[in-house]
Order: C-alpha cells, then structure tokens, then sequence
C-alpha cells in the first residue's frame, strides 16, 4: 500500500510538533507541577481534534479512565506526595495508551480479552512503522519536488555549514579569549546566534516527541482486526475436578486448624509471651501477603480451571473456595487488627496508612470474589481492575499524606509523643501540619528551631518556573514566610 499525506495530515503534524514543544517544556526543563496537567489538556485536545469525526467505542469505560487520567494529572499541582509524583510519570502514560487503544477499538473487541494487549502492542509497533514510512516518504518528496541540481546544490550547502560549525566554535572562542575587544563585539550580536548544545538537544527531543504522538495517533484512526486472536486459538488451561477438591480439602483443612488455634490470640488485643509490637505487626503484615496469594492466585486459578466440571462436584468446590475465601476475609481482619495496635504505639507513616487503606480494598475484592464464586457469569478481570483503578484514583485524591499528620498531631493531643523529624522529611503537607502544630503549641521540644530551618530553606527552594507551581508547595513557602519565630 502507497503512503500518502493530505493537507490534514500535514496540519496534524506541525500541531504535534507544537505539542511536542510543550512535552519537552512540560518534562524536561524543571521540576514537574502544574505542568503535567497543562500537557495533559492540550494532548487531548489534540487527540480529539484530530477524532472529530470519529466513533469511539467502549465510551462508559473510556470515560472512567478519561476522569482518572485527569484526576492523576491535577495531583501533580494539588498535592506533594512523593511515592505516586514517581509512580505517576509511569502510569499516566500507559493508562492514556490503554484508553486512546480502548475508544479507538472495534465496539465489539472484548478489552478483559488475553488479545487486547497484544492489540494494544502491536498498535504501538505500527506508530513506529508509521514513523519510518513517513521519514522515507519525506525523503522521496524533497527529492521529487526539486529538480536534481538544485538538490545536489542545497544538499552541498547544508554538509558545508554542517563541517564548519564546530571549527568555528573553536575558533571563536580562541578569539574572544585572545582579545576582549573582539568578546565585546561578539557580545552585542544577539544570543541566538551563538552556539548551544542544549537548544540542539531540545530540538531532538521534541522531534522524537512529534514523531511518537504523530505515528501513534495516525495508526489509531485506522481500526484493525487482523491482530485479534480468534475464538479457540487461545484455549483454557482446565484442571481435573477431584485433583482440585483434594488441593482445595488440605489448604481449607490448614486454614481452619490456623484460625481456630488462634482465633482468641487475633482478636485478644493482647500480645503473645515475648512479642514485641514490632513483631506482632510484622506476622499480621506477611499474613496479609499470604491472604493476598492465596486468594488471588488459588481462587481465581480454581475459578478459571474448573469451567468444565459441572454437578455435584461443582458444588462442592465452589463450597470449599467459600471456606477458603472467608478464612482469608478472618486473616485479614486481624492483620488490619494488629497494624491498628502498632499505630497506636509507635504513631502514623504513610506506609502504614497506605497498607490499612490496602487491606480495606481487599476485603472488597474478597467479597467481589466470594459472589463470583457461585455466579458465573460475572467478570473477575472487569471488576478487579476497575476496582483497582478507582482504588488507586482515590488514594491519589484523598490525600494520604495529610490523614497521617492529622493522625499524628491528633495522638500527639492524646499523649503527647510526636516525631516531628519524620514529618519534617515527610512532604509539604508535613511542615504544614508541623506549622499547624507550632501556632497551637510553641513549646514542642525542637520544633521552633527545625522550623527556623525550614525558613532559611525557603528562598533557595522557591521557584518561579511554572512547570513547578504546587498548591501545597506554594502555601507552605507562604505560611513560612508569615511565620514569626
């Protein structure tokens, strides 16, 4: 097939290279803020400029994907977290690729399908492909739009300059450095025409920016489904019925003789002889783990396997992963037990919180678990990703970091025991509950001179770039700089 451009293209590429221009600006040139939602707006207008005329398919979905993407993208001015400012800069990007793939599928292409993925990487290679079209077919054009001496000629004139540059980069510093009157000279000449390495290697990061965005969206506006697996090309693994019953009978077996030894030292609230608090927690968190690979990989593993077997021996299994299902929802109520009772002893991190928010989400997704269990016809895969998505929005949202030195200042009222050099290292939302703490309480031992600190900070971490503006960041800079010690 010929590679054609249209007028249309050509307008969607330069405004690639526009937005491109943004991306580099966006990424590369401060600290990440504000600037990741900006880019995150004009990319999609971008997007649907480009599919305006286009029908998307899976749009309920695509919208809940469409709503976390932006939610994620306004965390980066709103708040201060450092553990998502990482995981973000990665799943932002793979959760657009994941919707711009979705909405531009066929209708009837099944996303919880083993093929999607495929589908989703083989659009990608294609973007690349596309790319590589597009540079040849570029090539051929300047060759074709001008006659072969005029080629040769402008051809000769770009490799002259091309050879010259860095001799006379070397030359002219020579001569500055030999005579100030020449540098004085040199000096008024207006700064782009001296040499920077760094505006060149701007260039070719937005040029490989273009080129991404270019390619991949191109391919995105052709709907291919040669790619997708058809019906009974990837067949389940099935396993037979009574191996699985004997499986499921042992583990049930050591799971109820687990619970029921120690049934009244879960709920007792009380620590065994010679446990400390650390230690306690510590058992509570691996047996959370357990609970986690137990339930996700046998149940489900169980689920999948066992399709074919019907009757009476369906039943029962379905029984035994009941068993085995709750006995993981009694695991997971003591670990969530224990870590309460480590909190109160040692105080809030936001590990801690995050793994107690952690714990709450699987219960839902035992719970979810234990229905599909007798009801065939729901979706695992559906649910536990939506429910995943909306868990990790929401932690996103709810702000973690302010629960915990709410959480800390509150235990401080009650007893009196703060480490305020954890929150101090801990984020913005730290030094602002640290602040907070400081205008109810002068007297906290330590806490006035690590906030003069802080203060002495402040006019060498502000920034005027606007990539970094940050709501908590800003208000912290302006609550110290109000502050009187």
């Amino acid at each position: 097939m010929e590679f054609k451009m249209v007028q249309k293209d050509w307008i969607f590429l330069l405004l690639c290279f526009f937005v491109g221009a943004l991306a580099e600006e966006s990424f590369f040139r401060f600290q990440i803020g504000i600037s990741y939602f900006v880019f995150i707006i004009f990319f999609y207008l971008l997007f649907f400029w480009r599919f305006r005329s286009f029908t998307f398919s899976h749009q309920r979905f695509g919208y809940l994907l469409l709503i976390s993407i932006w939610i994620l993208g306004a965390g980066y001015y709103l708040y201060e977290t450092a553990p998502f400012y990482i995981l973000n800069i990665f799943v932002i990007p793979a959760l657009v690729i994941f919707h711009l793939v979705l909405i531009t599928s066929p209708k009837k292409f099944e996303w919880s399908n083993l093929s999607f993925i495929y589908y989703i990487l083989r659009r990608l290679v294609d973007g690349v492909r596309y790319n590589a079209a597009f540079i040849k077919y570029t090539s051929r054009l300047s060759k074709n739009s001008n006659n072969k001496k005029h080629f040769d000629v402008w051809k000769k004139i770009l490799i002259g300059i091309g050879i010259s540059v860095p001799f006379l980069f070397i030359i002219i510093n020579l001569l500055i450095k030999a005579d100030t009157q020449f540098a004085r000279i040199l000096g008024n000449i207006p700064n782009f025409m001296t040499f920077r390495g760094d505006l060149v290697f701007r260039i070719v990061i937005i040029f490989i920016i273009t080129l991404v965005f270019f390619g991949f969206l191109q391919v995105l506006l052709q709907r291919k489904m040669d790619v997708i697996q058809k019906d009974g090309m990837i067949k389940p693994v099935s396993m037979d019925g009574v191996i699985t019953l004997t499986v499921l009978l042992l583990l049930d077996l050591v799971y109820i003789l687990f619970v029921a030894v120690q049934f009244k030292y879960f709920f007792s609230g009380t620590l065994g002889d010679g446990f400390t608090y650390a230690e306690y927690a510590r058992r509570g968190f691996f047996e959370l783990l357990f609970v986690t690979m137990i339930n996700l990989s046998v149940t489900v593993a169980v689920i999948y396997s066992t399709e074919q077997v019907q009757g009476f021996l369906k039943k029962t299994i379905r029984f035994i992963l009941t068993i085995l299902v709750l006995s993981s929802a009694v695991i997971l109520i003591s670990s969530f037990m224990r870590m309460l009772m480590y909190e109160d002893a040692y105080g809030f991190t936001f590990l801690r919180v995050l793994v107690h928010s952690f714990m709450i989400f699987l219960m839902f997704i035992l719970a979810y678990t234990l229905v599909r269990i007798w009801l065939d016809q729901l979706s695992l895969f559906h649910f536990y990703f939506i429910a995943a998505l909306i868990y990790y929005v929401g932690i996103n949202t709810i702000n973690l970091d302010w629960i915990v030195v709410k959480q800390n200042i509150a235990r401080y009222e009650e007893t009196g025991k703060i480490d305020i050099h954890y929150l101090n290292q801990f984020s913005s939302t730290g030094i602002l509950g640290l602040i907070e703490l400081y205008e109810r309480n002068p007297n906290v031992p330590g806490l006035e001179v690590l906030l003069k600190e802080r203060k002495q900070e402040r006019d060498v971490l502000e920034s005027d770039a606007w990539q970094s503006r940050n709501f908590t960041r800003d208000k912290v800079f302006k609550k110290l700089g109000e502050l009187e010690l």
